[in-house]
């Protein structure tokens, strides 16, 4: 970890701290705190600080006075700055900080033109997915469930709302033992698991290779009626259609609505239906550069309901219900956040300092996101009809 002594006259630091000053303003009332690594600590707000600030080198200098939001975070996660303290308020400090990336934007927009959409979703989910599953349990519950839990209390245990989430995703499919479901993006197995243990047969799509095997596995191990394939979703053939088909937290990567809907209606059969849950924004293809360039490369947007609903009135297909889950998702990030940093000492350990903090902003902002209303969560239901018209 970078910790090269840095040593300026009194009136730079004087100078840097009126930058501050004047960028804080009167946007941000959390009492915070300063360190240099010289020993010098300054102290803003009236009372004990939230948040501490711990600059270890001139890089970390120099990405707190740039007030860039990327700058500030590859300091972190490098080690240039130490953060301690209430992680949940840190995003209130973007009010300050400008994310103003184009080239970066555009490469991420354009790269899909080059190398497909498919290539492009795997090496994203290649990246996401590098570390085994064990990186992710340490965070996660039992249900492995990697997208928002349905909570009825805030004090209720993670498993109890993901697998009260399972239960309303199968219900909403409304299928017998026996029928097949396509489960898009298997993830660890959590709805395979569920679902096939109730007699449903299960094809789960992956194209993450951990998740390929981990998904094997889980099948042979406890002999369920399904099977795993590591084949995208745009790609994928059926010799006979569906009965219902499931997208639990993949919709950030099939941003284009009209095609994914296309291979909807070549997949399911007449009658059958379609859940899917997602993280969501009213712009389709807004996210901050850090989010972008280390947690979710290549174009993951999130989930834009006004866009998709608007792409389903095209078609048959009906939309049966929308149920907003933007609390429950943030109880769900809070919960694997506070799991994450109690695992900080094993995650190092095993996998990084860099890897624990760059998942430590991502877990702790989605919180604050959701929180206030920055992100928003829906389920959705769709059905398409007994009858077509077309």
């Amino acid at each position: 970890m970078p910790k090269s002594p840095f040593n300026f006259h009194e009136k730079t630091y004087d100078r840097i701290i009126r930058l501050i000053q004047k960028h804080l303003g009167n946007k941000i009332n959390i009492p915070f705190e300063l360190q240099l690594q010289t020993g010098r600590s300054y102290y803003f707000g009236t009372s004990p600080p939230l948040i501490s600030f711990t600059v270890n080198d001139r890089s970390g200098l120099a990405a707190l006075c740039s007030f860039d939001e990327l700058k500030f975070c590859e300091a972190y996660i490098s080690g240039s700055l130490d953060i301690e303290g209430d992680m949940f308020q840190l995003p209130e400090f973007r009010k300050i900080l400008t994310d103003r990336h184009p080239l970066h934007y555009l490469l991420s927009r354009m790269l899909p033109m080059f190398i497909g959409q498919v290539h492009s979703n795997q090496k994203a989910i290649a990246n996401h997915y590098e570390y085994d599953e064990d990186f992710f349990l340490t965070f996660m519950d039992s249900s492995r469930c990697y997208s928002q839990a349905v909570f009825e209390r805030d004090d209720e245990p993670l498993e109890t709302a993901q697998q009260r989430k399972l239960a309303f995703a199968l219900d909403a499919c409304r299928v017998k033992p026996g029928e097949r479901i396509l489960d898009v993006g298997g993830g660890w197995g959590a709805f395979t698991e569920f679902a096939g243990k109730q007699g449903l047969r299960v094809t789960s799509l992956t194209i993450s290779r951990q998740s390929e095997q981990y998904l094997k596995d889980l099948i042979q191990r406890i002999q369920l009626p399904c099977q795993v394939l590591f084949q995208d979703f745009f790609e994928h053939v059926s010799p006979e259609p569906y009965d219902a088909i499931v997208i639990l937290g993949v919709m950030e990567h099939l941003s284009n609505y009209r095609a994914v809907i296309k291979q909807f209606r070549k997949l399911l059969k007449p009658g059958g239906r379609i859940y899917l849950d997602a993280s969501a924004f009213r712009e389709k293809y807004s996210k901050p550069t850090f989010i972008s360039r280390y947690i979710f490369p290549g174009n993951h947007s999130y989930f834009c309901l006004h866009d998709f609903v608007t792409a389903v009135e095209e078609t048959e297909f009906e939309v049966l219900a929308v149920h907003n889950d933007r609390y429950s998702y943030f109880l769900t990030c809070k919960v694997w956040a506070e799991n994450l940093d109690a695992a900080r000492d094993e995650i190092i350990r095993r996998w990084g300092d860099r890897l624990y903090r760059s998942f430590r902003l991502y877990l702790w902002g989605s919180a604050h996101a959701f929180s206030s209303h920055g992100l928003e969560a829906f389920r959705v239901i769709l059905e398409r009809p007994l009858l077509s018209g077309s």
